[in-house]
């Protein structure tokens, strides 16, 4: 393991290669396994498929694992590091080069809002994109298996769903998250 503080942009993809947005975080921490990414506030999301620029004013670790098939996102408050919501996205593993990680979405989103349980959204979406960009089988199947070990891994608080280990990695703020 390493440390590094280094800019990474990242880019989420459509299936097989369309740009669909992208953002800039600061690496936590990189191993051979995933990258920690700390996201601050007033950073821009270009979302290249609505055709528009947000900026994003809350503060997020962010989770790209190299050989898991999702990612995820946690936005905590500031200074006491809360976990305010999770969003993690069905994706193919990410992959990094050099000082850019991207993702291919695959429309399936499991969620954690505030004081709310996890549930999976975008279903319908998952399946209009199926036949939209033509999905192989394996593809779906492997989204629908994916989406089944996330639950777990959530469930079961393995990492980077041990909130109060994530947050003592980023050494970014004091105390750890408080899950609701």
């Amino acid at each position: 393991m390493m440390n590094l503080n280094k800019i990474l942009k990242i880019k989420a993809l459509k299936f097989p290669n369309i740009p669909h947005y992208e953002w800039e975080g600061e690496i936590l921490e990189k191993t051979e396994d995933y990258l920690l990414v700390l996201c601050k506030p007033g950073r821009k999301l270009i979302h290249h498929s609505k055709e528009d620029i947000y900026i994003i004013n809350n503060t997020s670790i962010e989770y790209f694992p190299l050989k898991k098939w999702y990612t995820a996102a946690m936005e905590i408050e500031e200074g006491t590091g809360a976990l305010i919501s999770a969003y993690c996205n069905i994706a193919m593993p990410s992959v990094l080069n050099q000082n850019e990680i991207s993702f291919i979405d695959l429309d399936l989103d499991f969620i954690k809002r505030k004081n709310e349980d996890w549930k999976v959204v975008d279903e319908d979406e998952f399946e209009v994109n199926s036949m939209k960009f033509q999905y192989p089988e394996d593809l779906k199947n492997e989204a629908l298996k994916a989406l089944e070990k996330l639950k777990q891994d959530v469930a079961n608080s393995i990492f980077p769903f041990n909130y109060k280990i994530t947050i003592e990695k980023s050494n970014t703020f004091s105390g750890g998250i408080v899950n609701d």
